[in-house]
């Protein structure tokens, strides 16, 4: 049975998960916290009665912004800790995704907190505590940068898409919009981090706004001086400083 602690600044939001957790069979006890400072008091405690003690805790269902120390500044907090209680984030917000599962979150859920989304989390809690020999620290899965996919948000849960099928992205302030042949998607990554990490993969940046997969560029076309790429169903336009380089790349491609 788990021991579960809910932190959430609104109370509402609070009241409403401690009664979804405590509606749950396989939570034993679950409380609440107003704020992340009163929750690392409540944490401490619980470290300090040990694994088997009457205050332990197994698990935090963690809102992310709140004022003062935000849930994922406790979260960082937490992985310091020998033995921390496992860490599921419940907010409103889905931009926090990827910083979630780098502090080594189980889950991410998304409010309004669904009754059969929030029982998919107390899932794979359970799974993972049971995975462990009595007393031990649970494992946590590493969620390591996959080269090969990237984690979105979609309807509440936390999907990976295969970078192969990331058509070009889009710049939008400190996030990005990755496009697919099937929609679209929003991270909270800077362009200019995604051109870094996927320069290998064949991206190629075209313009300020725009990063572009040479594979799936259909059509090069040239119009009265202004150079334009064909991606898919979209036409995207060429800088005058990104012309050259990807000329030179789409020839150098079509000869290999």
């Amino acid at each position: 049975m788990l021991r579960a602690l809910a932190v959430d600044d609104e109370r509402p939001s609070l009241e409403e998960l401690l009664y979804l957790l405590q509606a749950d069979p396989r939570v034993g006890s679950a409380e609440g916290a107003g704020d992340a400072t009163e929750a690392l008091r409540r944490i401490n405690r619980a470290l300090e009665s040990g694994p088997d003690g009457p205050e332990a805790i197994d698990v935090v269902f963690l809102d992310i912004q709140m004022p003062g120390l935000d849930g994922l500044d406790l979260a960082r907090l937490l992985t310091g800790f020998a033995q921390p209680p496992l860490v599921v984030f419940v907010t409103a917000h889905e931009d926090f995704a990827v910083q979630a599962f780098d502090l080594k979150a189980v889950d991410y859920v998304l409010k309004p907190v669904r009754r059969e989304r929030l029982a998919e989390a107390v899932r794979r809690v359970v799974e993972l505590r049971a995975a462990e020999p009595r007393g031990a620290a649970p494992r946590i899965p590493v969620h390591e940068p996959d080269p090969d996919h990237i984690p979105v948000e979609l309807g509440g849960v936390t999907r990976f898409v295969a970078v192969d099928d990331i058509t070009h992205v889009e710049a939008r302030g400190d996030y990005a919009r990755l496009h697919t042949g099937k929609g679209s998607h929003l991270v909270r990554i800077p362009l200019s981090t995604l051109e870094e990490r996927w320069r290998s993969r064949g991206f190629v940046r075209i313009h300020r706004r725009h990063l572009v997969a040479l594979r799936h560029i259909g059509e090069l076309r040239l119009d009265a001086g202004t150079v334009s790429v064909l991606v898919g169903s979209e036409e995207l336009q060429v800088s005058r400083r990104h012309a050259r380089e990807l000329r030179d790349l789409l020839m150098r491609r079509t000869t290999s």
